[in-house]
């Protein structure tokens, strides 16, 4: 038994060490790869991938996910309560599956972990969102997401689908490109950019809307 527990403390002060030590780390140099990427890139053979710092991508496509995916995100901790009891609230009820993720929670999966839907993920999520969230900062946590999400089949980060939808680079995002793209983020396989259907477009429109209610870019100013 003693042989057992000092495995176990050994193992967990491992675990506890190298999590903080890549979270610490990844503060301060790019994401090189996401398990999502590796995966895709053996199933597909192609991969469409290419860091850019924050001040390399528009502010538009910034306020845009923030828009369509998380408008608390400059307030909140990391969760957000009532979108999280929502979600459950629903799906207890056996209506359609919903999500109550954060961009934090979000990056954090993108980031660490796999993803499939089990609590298990969703303990390490937690734990990996409440660490990005004190060692990275908003700023940061947002930078990473615009380049590590999937915004289409092979295609992750703005400046890959800057690339691969316009033809330009991600700076040159305007509010509507931006738009179109932050519409496609919750299921990337399933909505298209170009060709977009009605649905797409009728939530882009509404989405260019909700950034000009929210004062536009300069709602995020205080990351």
């Amino acid at each position: 038994m003693k042989r057992i527990k000092k495995i176990a403390r050994v193992a967990i002060m491992f675990f506890f060490i190298s999590t903080i030590g890549t979270v610490v780390l990844f503060k301060f140099v790019p994401i090189p790869i996401t398990m999502t990427m590796i995966g895709q890139w053996f199933s597909e053979g192609v991969l469409y991938y290419d860091w850019e710092p924050m001040e390399n991508i528009s502010p538009e496509l910034a306020i845009a996910v923030v828009a369509s995916e998380d408008q608390l995100f400059p307030t909140h901790n990391g969760f957000d309560i009532k979108s999280i009891k929502k979600a459950l609230d629903s799906n207890q009820k056996g209506k359609k599956v919903r999500g109550g993720s954060t961009i934090s929670q979000q990056t954090a999966k993108n980031v660490f972990l796999w993803q499939s839907r089990n609590w298990i993920r969703k303990g390490f999520e937690a734990y990996f969102t409440f660490l990005i969230e004190v060692i990275w900062g908003k700023e940061r946590i947002l930078e990473v997401y615009l380049n590590v999400a999937e915004m289409g089949p092979q295609i992750f980060g703005a400046e890959s689908a800057a690339q691969s939808y316009y033809r330009i680079r991600a700076s040159k995002l305007s509010r509507w490109q931006a738009s179109r793209i932050a519409v496609v983020l919750p299921s990337p396989r399933k909505w298209k950019v170009n060709n977009a259907g009605p649905y797409v477009q009728r939530r882009t429109n509404k989405i260019v809307s909700q950034i000009r209610q929210l004062g536009g870019p300069a709602y995020l100013k205080d990351l």
